[in-house]
């Protein structure tokens, strides 16, 4: 049975995308069978493995709608191992259509019955939000990777995020995990980089992943070629690392 990992945290520009594309480019390199979900109505997800998303006739939306079988609308990617649910803009309308819905909470967990077998980890790339969707995400995870920039307001609004997840254990998801704090955009030239690092440490220890995700050009780069970093640049800091957290979470005791 697939792993399901959401990555999420409602700050933006943390690099929940980079993460969730790289990552899923990472496992599957190291022969694992992976599914994203775009679970963002910005679709750059979708966009950084190459597809068009003017193109993208159901995905996401319709999954969270019931009105298709995800089997049916799954994409294969130009990523050795890595499929794709795709979203368009029009998920940002599913936050309203959902609200009246009995167990709204549940309908990403319930859709995904029909496809977890077929893989070995499915991850979702959540919107920069606290809404229905990525409720909807942390409701049908097993864990998740919550990104941290190494950047002044590093820690702002992670203590919202926490309690949003103890909230979804306690009510919705008692099994949901914490998979690990993902330290990103980091500078070894700036000292406060290794301040924050320094700082997530400290307060969190066990739960920071020792893999670090450094600065790194080619991982800006490789989206606008619709590419992920490891088959853009294999050799760059940035496929280093996320190869690196992929085998981290791959040798992890859950």
């Amino acid at each position: 049975m697939g792993k399901i990992i959401a990555i999420a945290n409602q700050k933006g520009g943390v690099g929940k995308t980079t993460t969730t594309v790289n990552l899923a480019a990472a496992l599957g390199v190291l022969e694992k069978k992976v599914l994203l979900i775009d679970a963002d109505p910005q679709a750059n997800a979708t966009s950084g493995l190459g597809i068009d998303v003017e193109s993208v006739e159901a995905g996401t939306y319709q999954v969270l709608e019931h009105t298709v079988d995800p089997k049916d609308i799954i994409v294969t990617t130009d990523s050795p191992n890595v499929d794709i649910i795709p979203a368009h803009i029009d998920l940002v309308a599913i936050e309203i259509e959902l609200v009246d819905k009995a167990q709204r909470e549940f309908m990403l967990k319930t859709a995904l019955e029909s496809v977890k077998e077929i893989y070995d980890y499915i991850l979702i790339d959540c919107a920069p939000s606290l809404g229905l969707i990525t409720l909807n995400s942390l409701v049908a995870a097993q864990s998740v990777i919550i990104p941290i920039q190494c950047e002044y307001f590093a820690l702002e609004g992670l203590g919202k995020l926490l309690n949003t997840i103890k909230s979804v254990q306690k009510i919705h998801n008692q099994n949901l995990a914490i998979e690990g704090l993902l330290l990103t955009m980091y500078d070894p030239r700036l000292r406060l980089s290794n301040q924050v690092v320094e700082e997530v440490r400290k307060h969190f220890s066990s739960m920071v992943f020792e893999t670090v995700v450094h600065r790194n050009i080619r991982l800006s780069e490789a989206p606008s070629y619709g590419e992920s970093i490891i088959s853009y640049d294999a050799t760059s800091k940035g496929a280093v690392n996320y190869l690196n957290l992929a085998n981290e979470i791959l040798n992890k005791k859950v």
